[in-house]
């Protein structure tokens, strides 16, 4: 009976260690999937959105901001619209209502995309502007930005990235 005992105490106790160790491993396995999670949420937000303006043989690239007004229009891409002049330094589109919230006013200059909230409109500028009342910057133009003034009609909006 003595042997029979001690074959079972030292049966428990080895399976007891080989529960103990799979469980150490298994933990850090997941603390190792956590960390890698956290590292790839952590690219994708350092990660500068993009979008590109086409129109005809034109392609015009802007980076967006971290805001919530270009988070909005990022999120409701793609888009087909009509341009407009305004102005004589300006160009502009329609899309959804955007968020303001937590979306920096704007001091335009060219190259610069903004969102007027009064009229609901993204504004591309190509000349200087300043600032507004109520004109957030969404981003800007990083590629293309002499040609601005030349788009007319539709243009498509897409992300970039």
């Amino acid at each position: 009976m003595k042997n029979g005992r001690k074959i079972f105490i030292v049966t428990a106790i080895f399976i007891l260690l080989i529960t103990t160790y799979l469980i150490i491993v298994n933990h850090q396995k997941v603390n190792k999937q956590e960390e890698i999670q956290d590292i790839h949420k952590e690219d994708t937000h350092n990660m500068k959105r993009q979008i590109s303006i086409i129109n005809h043989h034109i392609t015009i690239l802007f980076e967006l901001n971290d805001s919530q007004a270009s988070q909005d229009l990022y999120n409701q891409l793609p888009l087909e619209v009509n341009v407009e002049n305004f102005s004589d330094n300006e160009k502009m589109f329609y899309p959804e209502k955007l968020n303001t919230t937590n979306t920096p006013l704007a001091d335009a200059k060219k190259g610069t995309l903004c969102y007027y909230v009064p009229w609901g409109d993204v504004v591309m500028f190509y000349k200087d502007y300043g600032m507004g009342s109520q004109l957030y910057e969404l981003g800007e133009c990083i590629s293309g930005k002499d040609d601005i003034e030349k788009l007319s009609g539709v243009i498509k909006v897409e992300k970039a990235d």
